[in-house]
């Protein structure tokens, strides 16, 4: 469901909690037990993300409260509402109190954030931030007093760029993450190890982009009984044979050998069978038709949401559009309608936009996975396809589909909380390898775009510019919705 790591491993709670409430933060506790990984968490500060949107719980001061101090949990987590704390929001200001008062960090999220609203953004002690994407976004932090963690995810490519901006006067607030990775990415390139590897690339000494994954990410966290190989630390080690391109053979943890030679030593069984039942399913859709993704525009122009290369930040591409009665139709430009379709309150609600820069044709991909209240989202070409995309996700309890000329050409299940699968790591690894070719090849997604991943952060309306929720067209700078349509 989309962890980030930071030399130890760092997990949000957000995914199950947008969907579940407090019961998908117990599950997640609870299938951490007994492993030899250390997990910890952090408290979701933003469910849901924003008030522009349906999610399927609501956590508040209390429930933060009430959580927050589990011996794992070490933060509060993600404070993507960054336009409610410089805005003086009473509950997300308390939240951010129940955090300090309980000792605990406070994780950021601040894209674009600057000037005097980053000054307000970091008074309420904020600790980290890895929504940077430039490196004088990443300076202007640090000159705050912020430590950035610098992302390589499946959407978004930033340890290259920012790595540029890593001095030996600065490397100390420096750390990697891997938010949001497909499991192809993980098996294939790896996790925080592959971050070490691309900055050693670039040009930063071994032991710096070491430091940077270890005691760097520990010291950020406040775990202080690790991060390097002195008396009285924690034994978690892992051993490799050449530092300047570093390949982890061995580990331990806590002085246990876990991993020899890259083969596991432990049983990666799980109690996910014996999980509440509320963490299932989660497919409440009300009168869903292929008559409601009906998109009407007034005119000739509207706007699209525009995909970048390499980052989850979009921003407004004005296009032309061919109506038929006034609503679209698709034409030869690169452009294809998404819907966000609401999934846990039965509403009814359906967003309707339009995405450029996508590449899809003859067809439809369909996700529950949807940053952040993971509401059904959908691109295609055509209200069938599209149709049957969303109805197969709604029959099957979330996952992923692909739909081409009427037909289901794959999908996968995530049966828990439409986010997540019991399947292995591997199968899943092998089976979104599979779907993710048929997706280039079959519906001709652009290659530098990855169909799945890039699809789901369509919907989170706290990055800028334009996403799309159940609710309509949003613009993440003004904090408004917007009209598809340009008058």
């Amino acid at each position: 469901a989309g962890s980030r790591n930071a030399s130890v491993l760092r997990v949000t709670l957000y995914y199950h909690s947008h969907v579940c409430g407090t019961d998908g933060l117990k599950y997640m506790l609870n299938m951490s037990e007994g492993l030899p990984l250390t997990i910890y968490y952090q408290v979701p500060s933003c469910v849901p993300a924003t008030s522009f949107e349906n999610a399927g719980a609501k956590i508040g001061p209390a429930e933060v409260k009430s959580i927050i101090q589990a011996q794992n949990v070490i933060g509060l987590g993600e404070l993507m509402n960054s336009f409610g704390v410089f805005c003086g929001d009473d509950e997300i200001l308390e939240k951010v109190l129940v955090a300090r008062n309980a000792g605990k960090i406070i994780d950021g999220h601040s894209p674009k954030v600057a000037g005097k609203q980053l000054d307000a953004y970091v008074v309420a002690n904020v600790r980290n931030d890895h929504e940077c994407t430039t490196v004088e976004e990443m300076h202007d932090r640090m000159r705050r007093g912020i430590r950035c963690i610098l992302r390589e995810g499946s959407a978004s490519h930033d340890v290259e760029k920012l790595i540029k901006g890593v001095t030996p006067q600065n490397m100390a607030y420096c750390l990697f993450c891997t938010d949001d990775r497909q499991p192809k990415s993980l098996v294939e390139e790896g996790d925080i190890d592959n971050c070490v590897r691309l900055a050693i690339k670039n040009g930063v000494s071994p032991i710096e982009a070491i430091c940077m994954a270890t005691i760097n990410a520990a010291t950020c966290f406040n775990l202080s009984d690790r991060g390097s190989i002195v008396p009285g630390k924690r034994a978690d080690l892992v051993l490799f044979e050449n530092i300047n391109e570093p390949v982890i053979k061995t580990v331990w943890t806590k002085g246990n050998l876990v991993v020899e030679n890259q083969k596991y030593l432990f049983s990666s069984d799980n109690n996910s069978a014996n999980s509440s039942n509320q963490t299932f399913g989660q497919m409440c859709v009300k009168d869903f038709s292929s008559r409601k993704l009906a998109l009407k525009i007034s005119g000739n122009k509207a706007r699209a949401i525009k995909i970048l290369k390499n980052t989850i930040v979009t921003t407004e591409e004005a296009v032309n559009v061919d109506l038929q009665n006034g609503y679209w139709k698709r034409n030869d430009s690169d452009v294809v309608k998404l819907a966000v379709i609401e999934r846990h309150k039965g509403t009814g609600n359906i967003g309707l936009g339009l995405l450029a820069g996508y590449g899809l044709k003859n067809g439809a991909i369909a996700n529950s996975v949807a940053h952040d209240s993971h509401n059904i989202i959908c691109a295609g070409d055509n209200d069938e396809d599209m149709a049957l995309a969303v109805k197969t996700l709604i029959n099957m309890g979330g996952g992923i589909c692909i739909v081409k000329n009427g037909k289901v050409l794959d999908y996968i299940c995530h049966e828990i909380a439409g986010l997540m699968t019991n399947k292995s790591g591997k199968w899943v690894a092998d089976k979104l390898s599979s779907m993710l070719v048929l997706a280039h090849s079959e519906l001709n997604i652009h290659k530098d775009v990855d169909p799945f991943m890039t699809l789901s952060f369509m919907a989170l309306p706290v990055i800028p510019k334009l996403k799309l929720t159940d609710m309509g067209l949003f613009d993440a700078e003004v904090f408004k919705f917007v009209d598809v349509s340009i008058k």
